[in-house]
């Protein structure tokens, strides 16, 4: 693995997509806050087995044992030379701090389309929105996280895409980030932890992946 970290996924020559989807993704917080400055709750929505909404949870209650079956969403970015953009957990989060992820991970707001939110929350997240975001299928899993006790009882909505502009993450979200080719990510995995959804859903998207990225992956 490299030990510098590339910050600015530049293009080589040939692979220009001259794709620009004009996404104006607005920059909001995890925690929402009332008038008053107190943060409120942060609602999912509770699916069942068949991926509709059948009503909405408190986020840590749901990942509390035996957890809730709820939506979610993964997104995995390249860049412009086919490297997947990983990110390092915030040692501060409350669920999986400090270990490895994919681009980004999270749940919708209860009514809010899939796609919108992974859009929207990357760009939270690190600072940059995708120049291209496709669907890439959904993924159900029930994964036990033994470092902290929680669940993830997940309807996943996978989404790839392609990230041209310099990533400045947020610190309080996101300790490290790194772009990766394949082999470098098998060796990452085999070197730190990962987030135990990391595997389940990068599999389930690897068709879509190699769509954007190539046969490569």
């Amino acid at each position: 693995m490299p030990q510098s970290l590339p910050t600015d996924p530049t293009a080589p020559a040939g692979l220009d997509t001259g794709l620009d989807t004009g996404l104006d993704v607005e920059t909001d917080v995890d925690a929402v806050a009332d008038a008053a400055g107190t943060p409120e709750e942060i609602l999912l929505e509770l699916v069942d087995d068949e991926g509709v909404t059948i009503g909405t949870a408190e986020k840590h209650w749901a990942h509390q044992q035996p957890g809730r079956l709820h939506r979610a969403f993964s997104v995995f970015l390249f860049d412009r030379q086919g490297r997947m953009l990983l990110q390092r957990r915030a040692l501060g989060k409350y669920h999986s701090p400090g270990v490895w992820s994919n681009t980004c991970c999270g749940h919708p707001y209860p009514d809010e389309p899939p796609f919108v939110a992974a859009a929207r929350r990357t760009a939270e997240e690190l600072g940059v929105a995708p120049a291209l975001l496709c669907e890439a299928g959904t993924v159900r899993y029930d994964l036990p996280d033994e470092a902290t006790g929680l669940i993830e009882r997940e309807w996943n909505h996978l989404f790839v895409g392609l990230v041209t502009a310099p990533v400045r993450p947020n610190p309080d979200e996101v300790d490290d980030y790194a772009f990766v080719t394949a082999e470098e990510l098998r060796e990452l995995e085999a070197e730190r932890p990962f987030s135990v959804w990391f595997r389940t859903v990068f599999e389930a998207a690897l068709p879509g992946i190699r769509e954007i990225a190539g046969k490569d992956w």
